[in-house]
């Protein structure tokens, strides 16, 4: 396959998972377990398709284009759509067509479901290292923001904003991300540089 770098690509996307569907032969990928991708094999286990999801309007474009996209194979040919496995698609345009295809996918669960899925804050936190967590604080999405250090009996401002305010389910929804509030909502034990680190950190996951 022209793609080898395919299964460890897309189990590093948050909440993946894999199985073998053995009458099919087909390696699929799933996110909150819906499939999102899969490696088509042969009887030779051999991949000779990768499919996909995007928007119709999307799918319909990368089929002119490209010759090697084309309607899903045993799948629906509105939504879904098939890429020889050693064609001529771009490794950097598979790579996004398969983060649209994750998304996508991702984005038919509940706001809530979604943060659930990836495991994180609507800002991009993960709670499970922190020391508080399952003791002064349930967690961010199981107290819907109201944290240990937030005003008391009132969300964190960054979930306020976005999960009250915009109904985004993260904040990788916004175009200002990190915006001014994430810097004006800060541990005060952190340098100067380990607050900035920790805002990279957190964007890098919401991506």
């Amino acid at each position: 396959m022209k793609y080898p770098w395919i299964d460890e690509y897309l189990l590093s996307r948050r909440g993946v998972t894999k199985d073998l569907q053995p009458e099919w032969n087909w390696i699929r990928y799933h996110v909150g377990g819906k499939m999102f991708a899969a490696i088509l094999l042969d009887e030779q286990d051999k991949p000779y398709y990768i499919n996909l999801k995007l928007e119709p309007i999307e799918g319909e474009l990368m089929r002119k284009t490209y010759a090697d996209v084309i309607p899903g194979y045993y799948s629906n040919k509105q939504h879904w759509n098939s890429v020889k496995a050693d064609g001529s698609v771009p490794d950097d345009l598979l790579k996004d067509m398969l983060n649209r295809s994750y998304r996508l996918v991702l984005a038919g669960f509940s706001r809530q479901k979604q943060r659930e899925i990836l495991g994180l804050t609507c800002c991009g936190t993960n709670c499970a290292p922190c020391p508080f967590y399952g003791k002064e604080c349930p967690g961010c999405n199981e107290c819907a923001g109201r944290v240990f250090h937030a005003p008391k009996g009132k969300p964190c401002p960054i979930y306020a904003c976005c999960v009250n305010q915009h109904r985004f389910a993260t904040c990788a929804d916004c175009p200002q991300v990190p915006c001014d509030l994430w810097r004006a909502t800060r541990d005060p034990s952190m340098s100067d540089e380990e607050f900035e680190n920790s805002i990279a950190e957190r964007a890098a996951r919401l991506k």
